[in-house]
């Protein structure tokens, strides 16, 4: 039964309750996996941002979702699968779910996990397609970056460094490096996903 959620009538403001609180409490689970499914939650935390923790809770704390994931488990391939023993950070409320659901379907837990997250495989090819596109389209903002700086030397050799088109120049060819050396540096992190 689900604890009572209390509100205090001086703010309207719902308190939370203890089995809530608790839920949100990181816990330390130990699964076997392929060294697929591994790669796969590193690359997609790595690459996107995001917090191991943060994608289990959003992969596996969902028990519709899960319970789903569950039906289409194919038992006999997954056992055939090499495994590795690893340990995630997840949270109470995420581990609660994904062994309900383990129970209710009488389905291993390292198989809910290994299958919850293959559905990130399709979100890490997108993202792998993007990044070969960012690659592309940096090398052009390079080129872009380069003639804009041989142009503001010119103007500056033919004005002068104090002239009003030199100075407008200059200060628009550093925003663009800037913004160049930002978009290099997301790029470059994203290089763990090419090989994935």
């Amino acid at each position: 039964m689900a604890e009572k959620k209390y509100v205090r009538p001086e703010q309207g403001i719902a308190v939370p309750s203890l089995s809530e609180l608790r839920g949100r409490q990181s816990v330390r689970a130990t699964f076997k996996l392929s060294g697929k499914a591994i790669e796969a939650i590193s690359v997609a935390a790595a690459h996107m941002g995001i917090k191991q923790k943060s994608l289990f809770d959003h992969l596996i704390d969902d028990v519709e979702s899960l319970a789903v994931v569950a039906r289409g488990i194919e038992s006999k391939r997954f056992l055939r699968l090499k495994r590795v023993q690893k340990t995630f950070v997840l949270s109470r409320r995420t581990l609660c779910s994904l062994e309900e659901v383990s129970k209710d379907f009488e389905t291993p837990r390292d198989a809910l996990v290994e299958y919850s997250i293959a559905r990130l495989l399709p979100v890490i090819e997108e993202e792998r397609k993007k990044h070969e596109k960012r690659k592309k389209i940096l090398e052009e903002i390079g080129n872009y970056l380069e003639q804009g700086e041989e142009i503001s030397e010119k103007v500056e050799n033919a004005l002068g460094e104090e002239d009003m088109l030199s100075e407008k120049l200059k200060g628009a060819v550093s925003t663009l490096r800037g913004a160049y050396e930002t978009m290099a540096s997301f790029v470059e992190k994203g290089k763990v996903i090419e090989q994935f």
